[in-house]
């Protein structure tokens, strides 16, 4: 199959004016201009894409497709902890049936906004053999044990078990406030065993440096009141107590960590000494639904950090499209080129997840690709990023989506 558009932008060189991508089974076997494609190649088939942009697949590097039927039942808060009370009430009413649903809408919506892989972070792994991905997936398995670390290794190795069948898996400890020392050690043993991807939330809000700093604060009591041991509390900050329980970090290690809106000064020569295989997931939309502390972009890219974007859940946004958080972050930082947004969600997004054979449109790649409109009324990339409906064309591994 041949695929000609007016534009091919491949993330890998110039944009190709009146370019092509040819594609065999699930692959990507050659691209250039249209007409050097055309007398290389005699497909079965040509689409002819017309005054489109042609380009890879969006990869959200962060969201909970649980709960996308929450979608506007959560109104804004006054504190973080507030949310974490409302979510709690509004998740006690889901039955495993809204679960299910919800996770299945959730994928219909995200391929509809040009998403074709999701790093997707799921409460209940034992409901993903119900569930019928439209898109590329990577499983993680949230994992909290606020209330009883002694059951971690029982915990992380039973999720293991249900998640291991699957192509696409990882493990991901919530966080240092709900998750323990020993559920994020057990988790670790588990990476050095199978080799697979962690993520985590890290330094999200104000009130988690409030308590892990000085102990102190709404969310030190709320968790103290549901019985979480706080030993743990008044010593240092998330992130110096996320990497106080990673003693063995090393240049290995695939971390993708979500958020890191609170960084202390004296966090800084940890993070410089971080290993360059961590990645960091900025969510631009629910940063601005929950008010969080400006992100520090500038600074972890100076320190060499690879940097991507996702839309969190619809607990706390309007829906799930990677467009949609292109134009918020352009209004968090106009300084950045659209080109640079979309190498976040394509090039940047592929990275952290280990796979190099997405993000990209080259030779070998998977032929995961999607189509905007190119009206040529500025360049190409300020088009994309500006973007604001529903894609009409997609493709993944070589077809065609409905």
């Amino acid at each position: 199959m041949i695929i000609r558009a007016r534009v091919v932008v491949t993330m890998d060189g110039p944009p190709i004016d009146n370019g092509a991508v040819v594609v065999s089974g699930d692959r990507i076997v050659d691209v250039g201009p249209f007409s050097d494609i055309s007398e290389k190649h005699s497909p079965e088939e040509i689409v002819d894409l017309g005054e489109q942009a042609l380009l890879p697949g969006l990869i959200n590097g962060h969201c909970h497709l649980d709960y996308t039927s929450l979608r506007g039942r959560i109104q804004r808060q006054k504190s973080f902890t507030d949310w974490i009370r409302a979510i709690n009430a509004e998740k006690a009413k889901l039955s495993t049936e809204d679960y299910v649903a919800s996770i299945n809408d959730g994928f219909v919506e995200a391929k509809g906004f040009g998403t074709t892989t999701i790093a997707n972070l799921t409460a209940f792994p034992e409901l993903i053999s119900r569930i019928e991905p439209q898109i590329r997936t990577w499983w993680f398995a949230e994992l909290i044990d606020v209330r009883d670390p002694g059951r971690a290794n029982e915990i992380v190795d039973s999720i293991v078990e249900q998640l291991k069948s699957h192509e696409h898996w990882g493990l991901a400890p919530h966080s240092p406030f709900t998750a323990s020392a020993n559920l994020y050690r057990r988790c670790e043993e588990v990476f050095q065993r199978e080799n697979v991807l962690l993520t985590t939330h890290l330094a999200e809000s104000s009130e988690e440096m409030e308590m892990f700093r000085n102990a102190r604060g709404a969310l030190y009591e709320f968790l103290k009141e549901i019985g979480r041991p706080m030993t743990d509390c008044g010593k240092r900050t998330p992130i110096a107590e996320f990497f106080e329980r990673m003693p063995a970090i090393d240049r290995d290690r695939p971390y993708l960590l979500v958020h890191l809106n609170e960084i202390s000064i004296s966090d800084g020569s940890l993070l410089s000494n971080a290993t360059k295989s961590f990645s960091i997931v900025h969510c631009p939309r629910s940063h601005e639904y929950f008010g969080h502390s400006p992100f520090e972009l500038m600074k972890l890219r100076g320190l060499g950090f690879n940097v991507c974007l996702g839309t969190d859940s619809l607990a706390s946004n309007e829906d799930l499209s990677l467009f949609a958080e292109f134009r918020a972050f352009q209004r968090e930082f106009p300084e950045v080129s659209p080109e640079e947004i979309l190498k976040m969600v394509t090039v940047n997004a592929a990275n952290a997840l280990h796979e190099n054979t997405l993000g990209k449109i080259h030779i070998n790649f998977l032929a995961d690709l999607i189509a905007v409109p190119c009206r040529g009324s500025a360049s190409i990339y300020e088009e994309i990023v500006a973007f604001d409906q529903r894609i009409g064309w997609s493709m993944i591994g070589g077809r065609i989506l409905p």
